[in-house]
């Protein structure tokens, strides 16, 4: 740690700077977002952009994904690796996808832009001063399937086109020969490139944003103040850490399958260990790595420990790589967690997120009434292609939807929002049914998904999709089908997931919660997102509460009736007597289940 005396820092300057540097990575992360030209990035928001210092630790990160922002400073720390400062120029750029080697998962593609110090009295001498990087999720990488997340691959060359740490401009210079490599692997070689020079672009304007800084308050000045940033964050994350009781808290929790085996349960362990300032989050008990692509590397597994951390912190703490000193993480290799290559990893999303539940689930005795109840724990993440009968091209169009939010000690969940480690937006209706072969004929709020309680869970998602003029290949990746989330303090469990396709012909079959189909023109395909769960007793909540949820559609009067035990006069109006006796007869029965949604809950309180 650096140590600087208190006189050196001008409190009212480091502040200055902390907000300048993040609003430098809002304004990369804005420029990628609005300059992109898949629909992934620039309506699902799947991109991410943040600044580095030379030892490839986090200095500042726009307001984007989790997942990426904590994977980017792995990736950044490989560059500087592979590609020492010192010998980097202004113009160069570097990328990456490789999840072995600094990435993530294929379509995640890093792109780092060197910043070179412009020569000043304090820095007579041109100098990389920082990196500005980028991580996008493109539409399509390559692979055996539009999209490039197959459900069922059973090695990572099946997910696409693999880049090692690579430099892709040379001194301002494209590689052509490496960009035609690129574009040639790619089902979408226009949209893939747009994307790439999105990135670019992002890295440059901050180059030039971050020049800037330094040319106003002085190359040292703001390095040194950088470093404080970073020591500050690091001593007050100490302070949340040294709140917290020492000692072991364990918890597991389950995803559904891997997309192989079907039906075979893959378990998530972890051990959660405080000692004074200091965390460790040992995965030790966690299942081997998975023949299918559910696994997760390290900075993938990481990135859930690292928004962990900072959702149980003061928010007010920078958000930079020092808030990470005080962690430690033990991930058994040959793990779902730390998997060997080329074990497939293109759907390690619902891995990450079970993992953030796992996390979470292991604080909750560590932090009583802090932790909210498990959201929906999945992203419903699908890739549809095909060839578009009106052009003769190819397509890819991708749906990323949400479920409900775990209810708070406070509050209620919220409906349809996505959450801990994925922060996406879901791809307008408008959107995929005006550039694709597809129609989307229903989109609502799924009714009782959320779980019972005194805080109720949010709702999920109840979405139907049609394919309408060619065949469509569908790689679908749900999660929550074998479990459901689970309740606190008395909080019934959220709704399990759920899909089926209803065929053209009428003919109804039902789906697991991975696999890759086809839908040919006139099918629909129908998906129940899971709710999040409850927290409280739900006889706790205020009648005119329920009362509230079933005018909105969000409850039925018969699930007020059975998990509440509120009872409705003919007109809409509450039986107070028959309320205070339903009620009386559901706490007799406490310890008992009085209410058991259709697909059965192995959701428990830690």
């Amino acid at each position: 740690m650096t140590i600087m005396t208190p006189r050196t820092i001008d409190p009212i300057l480091l502040e200055v700077l902390r907000n300048r540097l993040d609003a430098i990575a809002d304004e990369m992360e804005l420029t990628l977002l609005k300059s992109a030209a898949s629909p992934i990035v620039k309506e699902g928001l799947d991109a991410s952009a943040a600044l580095f210092n030379v030892k490839g630790e986090t200095i500042a990160q726009a307001a984007a994904i989790p997942i990426h922002l904590g994977a980017l400073q792995f990736a950044a720390q490989r560059i500087v690796r592979a590609f020492p400062p010192a010998e980097m120029r202004d113009g160069d750029a570097f990328l990456l996808n490789d999840p072995y080697d600094g990435g993530t998962h294929l379509p995640d593609i890093t792109l780092a832009v060197p910043i070179v110090s412009a020569r000043c009295a304090d820095a007579p001498d041109d100098r990389v001063v920082a990196l500005a990087c980028t991580m996008c999720h493109h539409q399509d990488v390559g692979g055996r399937t539009p999209g490039s997340v197959p459900t069922d691959a059973t090695e990572l060359y099946q997910e696409g086109v693999i880049i090692p740490p690579t430099q892709l401009y040379r001194a301002g210079r494209l590689d052509e020969n490496l960009f035609g490599l690129l574009t040639r692997n790619v089902r979408l070689p226009d949209v893939f490139t747009g994307d790439l020079m999105a990135q670019v672009a992002a890295g440059r304007l901050g180059g030039i944003r971050v020049r800037e800084l330094f040319a106003a308050h002085g190359t040292t000045t703001v390095l040194e103040y950088i470093d404080e940033l970073l020591d500050r964050a690091e001593t007050l994350t100490r302070r949340e850490i040294e709140a917290i009781p020492d000692g072991e808290y364990p918890f597991a929790d389950y995803l559904d399958d891997d997309g192989v085996e079907l039906g075979r349960r893959v378990r998530i362990a972890v051990t959660v260990r405080v000692r004074g300032s200091s965390m460790s989050f040992d995965f030790t008990g966690s299942d081997r790595e998975v023949r299918g692509p559910f696994n997760s590397v390290p900075a993938s597994t990481t990135s859930a420990v690292f928004y962990a951390i900072r959702a149980i912190s003061d928010p007010s703490i920078p958000n930079n790589g020092g808030c990470f000193r005080a962690l430690d993480v033990v991930l058994p290799e040959g793990t779902v967690v730390n998997p060997r290559p080329p074990s497939p990893v293109s759907c390690r999303t619902a891995t990450i997120k079970r993992i953030a539940d796992t996390i979470l689930g292991a604080l909750v005795p560590a932090l009583p009434r802090r932790i909210p109840a498990a959201n929906s724990g999945t992203l419903l993440v699908m890739a549809f292609g095909g060839r578009d009968p009106a052009t003769g091209r190819p397509f890819v169009a991708s749906e990323l939807a949400a479920g409900g939010m775990g209810a708070r000690a406070t509050k209620d969940g919220i409906d349809t929002i996505e959450t801990d480690v994925s922060n996406c937006m879901n791809i307008p209706v408008e959107s995929v049914e005006m550039n694709f072969p597809l129609r989307i004929g229903r989109a609502r709020l799924w009714q009782d998904s959320g779980g019972a309680g005194r805080f109720r869970g949010g709702l999920g998602l109840e979405k139907v999709f049609e394919a309408t003029t060619t065949d469509v290949i569908v790689s679908h990746r749900g999660e929550r089908f074998a479990s459901s989330p689970w309740g606190l303090y008395g909080g019934a469990p959220g709704r399990s997931a759920s899909a089926f396709i209803v065929r053209k012909d009428g003919t109804r079959e039902e789906l697991p919660s991975k696999k890759m189909i086809v839908l040919h023109p006139g099918d629909q395909l129908w998906e129940y997102i899971a709710g999040g769960a409850g927290y409280g007793d739900p006889l706790d909540r205020d009648p005119a509460q329920v009362r509230a949820d079933v005018l909105d559609g969000k409850v039925s009067p018969a699930v007020a009736r059975e998990a509440y035990g509120v009872v409705f006069e003919p007109d809409g109006g509450i039986d107070e007597v028959a309320t205070k006796e339903k009620r009386a007869a559901l706490r007799r029965l406490q310890g008992e289940p009085t209410w058991t949604f259709d697909r059965g809950a192995d959701g428990r309180e830690p």
